[in-house]
């Protein structure tokens, strides 16, 4: 039976759940591939997780909320809703430069550019391991946490994923 969840439950909640935000849209995105899956991604994983909350124990709290947000997606892709498209994010996009030479300015949009699509390019169970590590900075043992997977799983993936990301990013010899 659910009970009603009072003000202190809210604050608690948001306490625990809102300092990782940026790390669960981060996974989120890159599962996805598509900012507005992303967006409902982490809102539904976010429910789940509020609807859940007293059932957490402590421990880590920002593994606990990505462990939800993986298996959302997951869940989602089970139940019928497959990926929609392969739209990589450009954060720099966007962004406002002060002041800095165009042709840097290009060459820093341009590699980001390039690395979104290697990065994209990598299956998902790499992809995530990758961005888990390199990105939200997660230790090998928090990346088996969420991604329910042995240590020497995640180490072997993320070995195997550097080496994909870097062929990836070679450039094509005979095309250069």
């Amino acid at each position: 039976m659910d009970k009603y969840l009072d003000d202190d439950d809210t604050a608690r909640f948001e306490a625990l759940a809102m300092p990782h935000l940026d790390a669960a849209y981060n996974l989120a995105r890159w599962l996805t591939r598509n900012e507005h899956d992303a967006d409902d991604l982490v809102q539904n994983a976010y429910l789940r997780a509020f609807r859940f909350a007293g059932g957490f124990r402590g421990g880590d709290a920002r593994a606990w909320l990505l462990t939800i947000v993986r298996h959302t997606y997951y869940t989602a892709l089970r139940d019928g809703q497959a990926e929609r498209g392969d739209v990589s994010f450009d954060e720099s996009l966007h962004d406002q430069e002060n002041g800095g030479d165009p042709a840097d300015i290009f060459a820093s949009h341009d590699a980001g550019r390039t690395l979104n699509a290697a990065l994209a390019r990598l299956p998902t169970a790499f992809r995530e391991v990758l961005v888990l590590k390199e990105m939200d900075e997660l230790s090998y043992k928090q990346i088996a946490e969420v991604t329910d997977a042995p240590i020497g799983t995640v180490m072997s993936r993320l070995a195997r994923a550097r080496q994909m990301l870097l062929s990836y990013l070679k450039p094509d010899v005979a095309g250069e």
